[in-house]
């Protein structure tokens, strides 16, 4: 592997450790060959989402457009000149990963410059079906399964109930940027307003109506869960010790906002260090007895 590669997989990682604690931490119960192209996917997934999320009005349009381009020709075998793309491109390659996973990405991180909530859940699940659910396919090559076509869905599944679960954590976050990844016929079912949210956000205190929008949300997303456990059991060996930490971990911060109330607002909802090298110790063990 050349330098410049070697490069590139090496800030995929650095940004992977940085921003996706959890994921990271299961990440490093894959065989260490196959470590290097979740980074490269991550970073891959992670960069796009700064871009939109960096302020730029139609800048932010133009460089998504031009970073686009950029992987497509590095796909046609064009030479590139970009710090992370050239592992994203070994990547795809290596698992011949299907080119419409990131088009259909790359769509939905385009919708985020101009749609800024979703009238209803099925609205969300079609910008959803590039964030999260063509995440969920591009890994599922990597991570090796014994019927590909039985697993897809599931790790559709699973990725859509990680986005959920930081749909939920986030909401505070989110309307700092003027986003809303609540549906707002969920608001409306419960009677809670956007300046409802925006005051708990403010305040860091909620009424009983929103409690009960929040758990209503933490149930839909334990429910993407419980549909994603079938594809744990049809992956490479090796594989699904990841997977059922990063699984665990993500639901555990569901379990911490239950805990909490459903008061996402507060405080950032965590799950603690120590319990995370526990809850993944764990699963390591249970998964080698099994085998």
């Amino acid at each position: 592997m050349g330098i410049r590669l070697a490069e590139a997989y090496e800030r995929c990682r650095l940004l992977h450790r940085h921003h996706g604690r959890s994921y990271y931490l299961a990440t490093r119960l894959l065989p260490a060959w196959k470590r290097r192209h979740v980074h490269a996917l991550y970073g891959f997934t992670r960069y796009a989402d700064e871009i939109v999320d960096q302020p730029g009005g139609s800048e932010r349009a133009e460089r998504l457009a031009a970073w686009g381009d950029l992987l497509a020709a590095g796909l046609r075998g064009e030479p590139i000149d970009d710090p992370l793309l050239p592992a994203v491109i070994h990547t795809i390659r290596v698992f011949d990963l299907p080119a419409e996973d990131f088009a259909v990405f790359l769509r939905s991180m385009a919708m985020d410059l101009t749609v800024v909530d979703y009238q209803t859940f099925d609205s969300l699940l079609d910008y959803m079906a590039g964030s999260a659910a063509a995440i969920g396919t591009m890994m599922l090559p990597l991570l090796g399964s014994v019927d590909d076509a039985a697993a897809r869905e599931p790790a559709r599944q699973l990725g859509i109930a990680f986005q959920l679960t930081n749909f939920i954590r986030d909401i505070g976050e989110d309307l700092d940027r003027d986003r809303l990844y609540l549906p707002l016929e969920d608001l409306a079912r419960f009677g809670v307003t956007l300046a409802d949210l925006r005051t708990a956000a403010a305040s860091g205190a909620i009424n009983p109506r929103i409690e009960d929008l929040i758990r209503y949300e933490v149930q839909r997303a334990r429910h993407h869960y419980s549909l994603a456990e079938p594809g744990i059991a049809l992956l490479q060996p090796s594989s699904r010790a990841c997977i059922r930490s990063a699984q665990r971990l993500y639901a555990g911060i569901l379990d911490e906002i239950a805990r909490a109330d459903f008061n996402v607002f507060a405080a950032r909802a965590r799950v603690p260090t120590l319990r995370k090298w526990s809850l993944a110790g764990r699963v390591l063990l249970a998964e080698a007895v099994s085998r």
